[in-house]
């Protein structure tokens, strides 16, 4: 039948396929809060079939947003339109996860949409903060290096997040340690220059990460999945590296982490990424044989590639982006014997 179009359960949580929905900003919401973009936007996603949908990096805080445009889940009130998403999701045979984020020093910028470049507080954006006072480019301001009482009050952020996520009725939470954003960039030596025990040594740079997922566990039901997004490299080779994300996962197997979404770069604006089809994969494969589950993202847009990868052992998922704003229906194609909403069949 091919592994496909198998289900997969971790823990209590069955997908009734291998196929995800990587998360993607949306760049949609006002003052964080859901709104019916979100709702078509994911729904129709669980109505094409896709076993999980991960909602967008979700903030944890106002000043952890990318954009001022960017999902929430840092207060009670968002919770509501969140929980009309999953509710949404599951009656449609999908499952809800949603990825919880601080942007650190690459917060504070316009949307994609409209240049992106970073905001300065007279035009809407906010002070910035990082494990060092050091600016992602050149063109932009340093963040303001965390003092500890700032590192303790963003682990207690992630916690809560992680909180008002089982409200909304999510079943799997994903922290976002990937993509130069504020755990990335304590876990980089080339972001991260401290000299306390949150920096210089591989396991002082873990540290934050760690104690974000040992603050999740305390929340999060043991039951439900979670998993961390990691940049496996940095691709410079004074970088975080995949020699490093060995090490760390082994450490985030035994705290509890089902899986590891594994992406890349994102740390360093001068790095040369060899972009290609499938170039991340190999980065799945490599930590899955560290005993751990993975999933495979970047530049996959075929059900022949999805196939192979799940065939082959190189991941225990697939998670695809810019092909499912493409075609939200990619899965109810590439699986057979998919459940087709009744209101589609006479299409099938």
């Amino acid at each position: 039948m091919g592994k496909i179009n198998e289900p997969l359960t971790i823990k209590s949580v069955t997908f009734r396929n291998r196929i995800g929905m990587s998360p993607m900003c949306q760049y949609s919401s006002e003052n964080g809060f859901a709104n019916h973009w979100h709702l078509v936007h994911y729904g129709a996603r669980a109505i094409g079939g896709v076993g999980l949908v991960m909602v967008e990096a979700t903030a944890v805080s106002p000043e952890g947003r990318i954009t001022p445009y960017d999902l929430g889940i840092w207060k009670a009130e968002q919770i509501s339109g969140l929980k009309e998403i999953t509710d949404f999701i599951h009656e449609h045979g999908g499952v809800a996860g949603i990825q919880i984020a601080h942007a650190g020093r690459k917060a504070s910028h316009n949307s994609p949409s409209k240049g992106g470049k970073q905001l300065s507080i007279n035009e809407g954006g906010w002070q910035t903060i990082g494990p060092s006072a050091l600016a992602f480019d050149s063109s932009e301001n340093p963040p303001t290096g965390m003092t500890l009482s700032d590192i303790s009050l963003v682990i207690e952020q992630f916690r809560n997040a992680a909180k008002r996520a089982l409200e909304a009725g999510f079943k799997v939470v994903e922290i976002h340690g990937a993509h130069g954003y504020l755990i990335h960039e304590f876990l980089s030596p080339v972001s991260n220059k401290r000299t306390d025990h949150y920096g210089d040594s591989f396991e002082n740079r873990s540290r934050l990460l760690l104690e974000i997922v040992d603050a999740v566990n305390e929340v999060w039901p043991e039951e439900y999945p979670l998993f961390v997004r990691l940049s496996v490299s940095d691709w410079v080779e004074s970088g975080w590296d995949l020699s490093e994300s060995l090490k760390l996962t082994e450490i985030l197997k035994e705290k509890g982490v089902d899986l590891i979404d594994c992406s890349s770069g994102g740390n360093v604006a001068t790095a040369h990424i060899p972009v290609a089809p499938g170039y991340q994969v190999p980065f799945a494969e490599a930590i899955r044989e560290n005993g751990i589950m993975t999933a495979a993202v970047g530049m996959i847009t075929t059900k022949e590639q999805v196939s192979e990868i799940l065939e082959t052992g190189k991941a225990d998922m697939v998670f695809l982006a810019r092909e499912l704003l493409r075609n939200p229906y990619f899965a109810l194609k590439a699986v057979e014997n998919a459940n087709w909403p009744v209101q589609y069949l006479r299409a099938k």
